[in-house]
């Protein structure tokens, strides 16, 4: 007697019922999303992976957390925009004489004027204009000493870091010299010969403040001959100029530009005490020293014509100097706090 066999519905393939093949569907819907998951996950980075900053935002971030340092740069920032603007900010011409108001005080003090907001000097100049474009020459001043003495001294640096034996030794006891008289008595007798003037005052100082930039380049460019780039570039044919100009200055320029900011408020106080003692700007140039040396005789009778020249160089002065402390610890990796 034959038995007759129905086959069933294949789950593999076939003709399969309604729920069979819904199931399959699932099936291949399923393995899309476990497919497309795991290629998501590959994609994506790990949420702990930290990402490197930039350099500038990692410079700015160790900066700014030196208070004095931003307050410096603020003040920094607009001494030069005072100085590039002087003639549209200064209300009147810094050497106009007003002969009615000699010594004028304040607006503020009895017997001021609105005009004259900081009062009038000796022979009548307003203080407040004389005030604003001398800010301009003392930026002139730290512009032109700060390249004069960076430019010269890095070069000589290099020079003695890469030539070492008798020139290095030659070099560097020439600096030791210059740095063993104090600076601005060195500066006093150098201007003494050369004659009393602006730009005789500025040499003189440009000189005085290259030793240190010397120093500071030798001393890194030692520092990084023996790495292993340096030495690369060496096997690869480098000569000696694209070594000391393209391969190792670019990594000793940290120390140099914190010491450009240090020398830029050491040329603005050694001017003016040159143009006070009459061996830098000469009047009527409205340099902040020779401000101070006209009005001394005043100091009794109209504190304002001393007080306000010496408050001006004292806050640029100080400002620039908390502003290359921020730049020391921001650039240099030993001060970075981990």
């Amino acid at each position: 007697m034959a038995t007759d066999k129905t086959p069933g519905p294949s789950l593999s393939g076939g003709a399969a019922g309604p729920h069979g093949g819904q199931s399959a569907v699932d099936t291949d819907v399923g393995s899309q999303q476990v497919t497309e998951s795991s290629a998501g996950s590959r994609e994506k980075p790990p949420v702990n992976a930290q990402v490197r900053p930039g350099r500038f935002r990692e410079f700015w971030s160790y900066f700014v957390e030196n208070r004095g340092a931003v307050v410096g740069l603020v003040v920094f920032v607009t001494f030069v925009l005072i100085a590039l603007f002087a003639d549209i900010l200064a209300p009147h011409s810094p050497t106009e004489q007003y002969r009615s108001a000699l010594l004028q005080p304040p607006a503020w003090q009895d017997g001021g004027t609105r005009q004259f907001l900081l009062g009038t000097d000796a022979v009548g100049r307003d203080l407040l204009s004389r005030l604003i474009h001398g800010a301009r020459y003392s930026f002139f001043i730290g512009v032109i000493v700060v390249v004069i003495a960076a430019s010269s001294g890095v070069m000589i640096g290099l020079i003695a870091g890469f030539a070492r034996g008798w020139v290095d030794t030659l070099i560097m006891r020439l600096m030791d010299i210059l740095l063993a008289f104090p600076s601005l008595l060195l500066a006093l007798v150098m201007v003494a010969i050369l004659g009393p003037s602006l730009i005789n005052a500025m040499i003189a100082i440009a000189i005085v403040l290259q030793p240190h930039y010397v120093r500071l380049t030798r001393a890194a460019v030692l520092q990084e001959l023996p790495r292993d780039y340096v030495t690369s570039a060496r096997v690869v044919g480098a000569g000696p100029l694209r070594l000391m100009f393209v391969t190792v200055l670019p990594n000793c320029l940290a120390p140099i530009i914190v010491q450009a900011a240090l020398s830029f408020s050491t040329a603005i106080l050694d001017a003016a005490a040159l143009g006070f003692l009459g061996l830098g700007a000469q009047p009527p140039t409205p340099e902040w020293g020779t401000m101070l040396a006209d009005s001394r005789e005043f100091v009794l009778r109209a504190w304002w014509v001393v007080t306000f020249p010496g408050i001006a160089i004292l806050v640029n002065v100080l400002a620039i100097n908390l502003m290359g402390d921020g730049l020391r610890d921001a650039l240099d990796p030993k001060l970075k706090r981990s």
